[in-house]
């Protein structure tokens, strides 16, 4: 591996703080809208509906951003391996707090009719295009500017941009939601969304000052950059693609039934008061907050493969056990089940992923080959809440297909990890470089 020199290197924090901070607002937006979709949207968007089959409504709204997550993958992976890492997250970012902002002045079904849910879902497909790019650029930002030997640590605090956001966006929903009902569904809802431009602003401020990556500048020095990135990592990396894929849907999965499906689940169907939903919600990302940096250090000294495929097996091993404690009827046993469902997918899994994705890829076709994996699983994840749904109405509301569909996610990625290469001593393109000589190319 070409070594980097500690003179040029940017100080880890400022490279840390660009991430994170384009992190933090995908994740606010994007939990802002899975919030939302629970508590309001069936009420604004869907008013004639049956209340289960409204929220169903309103939650495959949510879904539908993970469509456009995959062509944004497309698009900005194919450019951020082109011309930079930092010229296309200030791009994203820009999309993604702008859908936002805008969905806050939207009118309701009951002022402007059909066009509501429309211009609804119009939104949130743009928004769902710049975060197909978010994650690849922001991962790429931190991890080709760590020191080698504490990636795993240091690609772990971007993915703290999902607690973070989370807690702040409960935190407004939450504040706002103190208000009486009538003003909450009239304008209070509209101004956490409106709050995203704050973010935005702050994030623009922290990027534009960062530096591109040593990694992709030694590609364009050298005048490597593949002409079509996404065709070249499907030539090369077919295997990690699929791998990488089948990881991410266990945690992407079972992340949608813990937070939106779980607020909705707990209120409409087991009776229980918004504000204990929330907290629990509030309890998952808290744990999540707190261990996975622990995470990513210890993933440097035993390798990133064994704590993701821990993280599978507890995903599945945990599922019945999640319900159960649900169905008990006790605030304290609901926290208890929420904050242990963080440690299998969040901590194990989500803690790994900026690190893991990108040692799985050359350089210069990192952006597009681990945002296509990444976005695409995203895609099928977004619609579990929905799913989820939908097998409770089939079921009359009892809670078993929900936990097989949780464990069968849990054991697409255990699958999938037991397929994976490890990368904490050779990534692939150390690998590469290593096998260039006799003219072979790993997959």
């Amino acid at each position: 591996m070409t070594s980097r020199s500690e003179s040029t290197r940017q100080p880890m924090s400022k490279v840390v703080a660009a991430s994170l901070s384009g992190a933090l607002l995908e994740w606010y937006d994007f939990n802002l809208y899975g919030l939302s979709a629970a508590l309001v949207f069936n009420e604004l968007f869907f008013p004639n509906a049956d209340p289960l089959v409204g929220t169903l409504a309103s939650l495959a709204t949510f879904g539908v951003g993970f469509v456009s997550r995959p062509i944004g993958a497309l698009l900005f992976g194919h450019l951020g391996d082109r011309v930079g890492r930092k010229q296309i997250l200030v791009a994203t970012m820009l999309i993604i707090g702008g859908a936002t902002f805008l969905i806050g002045l939207l009118p309701d079904f009951n002022t402007i009719g059909v066009w509501a849910p429309i211009l609804l879902v119009t939104l949130r497909l743009v928004q769902g295009l710049g975060l197909g790019g978010e994650f690849g650029g922001a991962s790429l930002l931190t991890v080709e500017h760590a020191p080698r030997s504490r990636r795993g640590f240091w690609g772990s605090l971007p993915q703290l941009g999902g607690p973070i956001g989370y807690l702040i966006a409960v935190s407004v929903v939450s504040l706002f939601a103190l208000l009486p009902d009538d003003a909450f569904l009239a304008w209070g809802w509209r101004i956490p969304f409106l709050l995203s431009a704050v973010l935005l602003v702050v994030g623009l401020m922290v990027r534009l000052k960062i530096a591109e990556t040593p990694a992709f500048e030694r590609v364009k020095k050298a005048d490597a950059v593949a002409r079509v990135p996404l065709w070249t990592a499907l030539k090369r990396h077919p295997r990690s693609i699929i791998v990488g894929f089948g990881a991410r849907l266990g945690e992407a999965g079972t992340s949608q039934i813990y937070q939106p499906f779980a607020i909705s689940f707990l209120t409409t169907s087991l009776g229980f008061a918004q504000g204990v939903a929330l907290t629990g919600i509030v309890v998952y990302n808290i744990v999540g907050l707190a261990l996975m940096p622990v995470a990513g250090a210890i993933s440097d000294r035993v390798g990133r493969r064994p704590m993701y495929l821990a993280g599978g097996v507890l995903v599945a091993l945990t599922a019945f056990p999640y319900f159960w404690l649900l169905e008990m009827g006790s605030t304290w046993w609901a926290w208890t089940a929420m904050g242990m469902a963080a440690i299998g997918g969040a901590v194990c899994m989500s803690s790994l992923q900026a690190t893991l994705f990108t040692e799985m890829f050359s350089v210069k076709v990192r952006y597009s080959g681990m945002s296509f994996a990444y976005q695409s699983s995203a895609m099928c994840a977004g619609f579990v809440p929905a799913i989820a749904t939908s097998l409770l109405i089939a079921s009359n509301e009892a809670v078993w297909p929900v936990a097989l569909l949780v464990v069968g996610l849990g054991a697409i990625s255990v699958v999938s990890t037991l397929f994976m290469h490890e990368t904490r001593h050779v990534d692939t393109a150390e690998r590469e470089q290593e096998t260039a000589a006799v003219g072979k190319v790993p997959d």
